[in-house]
């Protein structure tokens, strides 16, 4: 089982490059499917749920050809299949995208539930009922979502809740379909208006991606395209907030600024001192941080996926800050893990009191989701002495090269394997 051995005090300094988004690459993945040729897709992640993806196009039957590690080529037209079993969807989280994908190429679709974070309950009723609107008859059965049309039609759908998942499934399903849809309470997030470029590159006629109303007219088919995704806001927010909690001075290069707004927003009230430029933003911290209070909200709010890294920050701010999930029901299992290297968090329904202490100690901690690793991690560069971090699969799936890039800017964070009787660290 590998772990991250991280020896904290260390200020970050430096320039970091941020990889291609996580969220646009796994929902860019399966639209290839509506494609009738061969196109080729740059500036991938080399994170694990990338990998998931690929694999799940592999076996449908896509021929894959890496160009470099960061690029691929794929030829949608030999798929001869219409399910992702369970055993490729697993831990997977972008997983339903098939759906909608694979609704859309032939109008009949077989894929297991979605994997990924255990955030509580996942439902995809908002997708199933765009599917249903567009013609589709859904059924769940020995665990598979089954969703099989003999045309789907465009329609008008509202989304009951802002919902980034259906928003894409429903893009998908309707890019081929009959006529006009129109998604109103539409989710707005940067992903989801690189999904429409990718789309409207091929040949879609998608209007209004980014903001709550968008609308697909279909098209009978889809070129090839070469595309590049966009970077990724997740990535530089974790590096921007990591930058501020290590008292450091960090360039985050390859990013877009205006996706970051509510992220350098609230690292401004903390006391950040933020540079932006075209497409990079730097982040120095020359004193202790402020208390901040935070909600997460469905973008343009403050992101959920920054929530555990922003409020790692503020576990050693001066006074007391309130962060507020707005999102997922199931976002504060990481405290326990703060509480273990000294913070003083108090849970009470949705919101967590944050009470800042003078510094945070190091400790044997876990990830217990992706972004709580992030956070596990950032908490382990800001303490005294080590930190153990555990279960770095979570971490694998949404961070390229986390180590190397955190060790070029000066951390003393090594990756090991506890199976190794040598301590020899591996590749990071």
């Amino acid at each position: 089982m590998e772990k991250f051995v991280i020896n904290g005090g260390f200020p970050l300094k430096g320039t970091v490059n941020i990889s291609g988004a996580k969220n646009a690459a796994v929902a860019i993945i399966p639209a290839v499917l509506l494609c009738d040729e061969t196109c080729i897709i740059e500036n991938l992640p080399e994170i694990s749920d990338v990998s998931s993806s690929l694999n799940a196009l592999k076996s449908l039957g896509a021929e894959i050809k890496a160009i470099d590690k960061n690029t691929v080529q794929i030829d949608p037209r030999s798929v001869n299949s219409f399910v992702v079993s369970k055993e490729i969807a697993e831990g997977m989280r972008a997983s339903s995208y098939f759906l909608g994908a694979l609704l859309g190429r032939n109008n009949k679709a077989r894929v297991s539930p979605p994997g990924g974070c255990n955030f509580g309950v996942r439902p995809i009723d908002q997708h199933i009922k765009g599917f249903e609107a567009l013609g589709a008859k859904v059924t769940i059965e020995n665990g598979m979502v089954d969703a099989r049309a003999f045309k789907l039609k465009g329609c008008s759908v509202y989304l009951d809740v802002v919902s980034v998942g259906a928003t894409i499934n429903i893009m998908l399903a309707a890019t081929k379909a009959e006529g006009l849809t129109i998604i109103e309470n539409a989710a707005r997030e940067p992903h989801i208006v690189d999904l429409a470029n990718f789309l409207n590159s091929m040949g879609a006629n998608i209007m209004g991606a980014g903001t709550g109303v968008i609308k697909i007219r279909g098209v009978s088919n889809l070129n090839g395209a070469n595309y590049s995704i966009i970077p990724d806001q997740i990535e530089a927010g974790t590096y921007m907030v990591a930058a501020a909690a290590t008292m450091g001075d960090v360039l985050i290069n390859n990013v877009t600024p205006k996706h970051l707004e509510s992220i350098i927003a609230k690292l401004i009230e903390v006391g950040a001192e933020i540079t932006e430029n075209d497409e990079s933003v730097r982040v120095k911290m020359t004193s202790k941080p402020k208390k901040c209070n935070i909600k997460t909200m469905p973008h343009p709010g403050f992101p959920t996926d920054m929530q555990p890294q922003f409020a790692t920050l503020l576990t050693v701010a001066d006074g007391t800050s309130i962060v507020t999930e707005g999102v997922w029901d199931n976002r504060f299992r990481y405290v326990e893990q703060l509480v273990l290297m000294g913070a003083d968090i108090q849970l009470d329904g949705k919101s967590a009191v944050v009470t800042g202490v003078n510094k945070l100690n190091g400790a044997p901690v876990k990830s217990v989701d992706l972004r709580a690793g992030a956070a596990m991690i950032i908490a382990g560069l800001m303490a005294n002495g080590q930190t153990t971090v555990e279960d770095i699969e979570h971490i694998d799936r949404g961070y390229e090269r986390f180590a190397e890039k955190l060790t070029a800017l000066g951390a003393d964070i090594k990756r090991i394997d506890d199976h190794n009787e040598f301590g020899i660290q591996k590749n990071a």
